[in-house]
Order: structure tokens, then sequence, then C-alpha cells
């Protein structure tokens, strides 16, 4: 079944077109450009499905918003249950719950942030990386782009299926670099043997979402399945005041050394924190 995306801008565009336009419809992922035809005031989309100028014009006046049109119906790219789970309309998109964004967009995007993040550890050809927390992906589609091998876990299925539907999170579900576990990091972890990773990207909800994954006993975890020598990178991020965070990150560092971790030090531009695994005497 094809599936086309929607922001408003391109919405916007459709309503400015004259019998009709080639836009794009994969929130930027490719430089692709489809047609979409105007007849008897509606929009005709590649595969047939017809939509009506209304809807388009509710499309066009929501800037929030990610919809995208599947079998000739037109859906928001959102689910509501316990919590509510959407796709936000940055290029490319991040995931928001109960209105907290998951990727730092303020003077950034999610991309950036992302390699931000991987640039603080590298991990290159031929390495085992774990992703602790998937999210949308970008961790491991990037880690694996540079040619590692990567477990990433979520234990949220929302977020997962909100990662099969955006365009940007395909490579997850279809690179042979990547295998996807659903499950809680923190039981997850108990299944791996000793030095099973030469890198390990720690990227957490915050603390209040998720203190078990900032605890001793985890970093404990952490530091049995990375292998001697290997590098982790902690996201701590920067909540509330800045004094708050220099005391959040303290912590996290005081912890990781406890464990065992080496070289720990901060990486202000990722907002985390770097520690390495000595290697054997």
């Amino acid at each position: 079944m094809e599936v086309y995306f929607l922001t408003a801008q391109d919405a916007r565009s459709l309503l400015f077109a004259k019998g009709g336009a080639r836009i794009n419809l994969d929130l930027r992922k490719t430089g692709r450009t489809w047609l979409v035809q105007i007849r008897e005031g509606k929009f005709i989309f590649p595969d047939g499905s017809k939509i009506d100028r209304e809807t388009i014009e509710r499309i066009a006046g929501d800037d929030r918003n990610i919809y995208f049109i599947a079998g000739g119906r037109v859906f928001k790219a959102a689910i509501a249950g316990e919590h509510f789970y959407k796709l936000v309309p940055t290029i490319p998109p991040t995931i928001e719950i109960n209105g907290i964004r998951m990727h730092r967009t303020k003077g950034t995007d999610p991309m950036k942030d992302t390699e931000s993040k991987v640039n603080a550890v590298r991990p290159g050809e031929g390495e085992t990386v774990l992703d602790t927390c998937m999210g949308l992906g970008y961790t491991a589609i990037e880690a694996a782009r540079r040619g590692a091998y990567v477990i990433t876990i979520e234990r949220d299925r929302n977020v997962i299926e909100l990662a099969r539907i955006n365009p940007w999170s395909w490579e997850l579900f279809h690179s042979q670099n990547i295998q996807v576990i659903h499950g809680d990091a923190f039981d997850v972890i108990k299944r791996f043997r000793d030095g099973t990773f030469d890198v390990i990207i720690h990227d957490p909800p915050r603390f209040s979402l998720a203190g078990q994954l900032y605890s001793e006993e985890f970093y404990r975890e952490l530091f049995r399945v990375l292998r001697p020598g290997g590098r982790l990178f902690h996201y701590v991020g920067n909540p509330g005041k800045k004094y708050r965070r220099r005391d959040l990150q303290r912590g996290v560092m005081e912890r990781l050394r406890k464990v065992g971790f080496k070289n720990v030090k901060r990486v202000e531009e990722a907002l985390g924190v770097v520690a390495r695994k000595p290697e054997r005497s």
C-alpha cells in the first residue's frame, strides 16, 4: 500500500496549485516529487486516492502535526492511549510524548542531535553497538550506516508503531545491520553476555520518567556488557536550569566511576557524558 505524507506546508502548496502540482510526499526523506492532480474539487494522489478540499484545508491550518494518506483515507500520525504520542513536523520528524519532545529541536534538528551523540563515541566498521532506547531509531540508523551492527531496544509499542509509520525510520526495519528488541532496557540488558558490545549509546528519557536507567544497578550492567576498552556515551540532557543540569551530570559521572568506568568526562555539544571501560591489565 502506498503511503503519502503531508505537512501544513505541503497542504498549502496544493491549495495554491492550479490543476495539479508536483510535491514531496515523504517528509523530505528524498528529493523525489509526486504529481497530485486537482479535478472537480478533489486532490488525486498517485495511487488514485481522492481527498476533498476541506480536508486539505484542515491540514494546511495545522502546523503542529503530520498527516498521512493510506488506502484513500487520511490519518494523523498520532496515537492516543494512556499517553499521547505524535510525530512532530520537524525535518526529520521527532516524536512527542505528552508534549515532551524526544530530540533537541531548539537551535538544531533531530538529525544533528543524533550525529552529535554518535560522534561522541564514533562506532566504526565491524563494531557491535547497543542503543538502549530506540525512539525513532535515528541513532541506530546512523551507527549502522557507519558499518556497525546495532542492537536497539524500545519498551513502548506505540513508539515502535510511530517509527514504522515514519519514512525517516525505514532503515530501522529493513537494514541487516540493525536488530530491534521490544522490551525494557533495564531488563533486556541482563540477557547479554559479558563484553558483548564495543560501543554503548545510552539515550534514556529524562530522569523523572526513567530513573532506573540512571541507577548504579543499571550502570553496572552497562559496564558488564561492554568489552574492555569499549566506549560509552550517556545522554543526560538539560532538564531545567543550568545548575540542575550540572548536578545531574555530576551524579551520573560519580556513579559511572563507582561501577568501574574510566576517562569519564562531559561532552557539552551533545549534552552528555562519555566514558571507557578499562583494558584488561
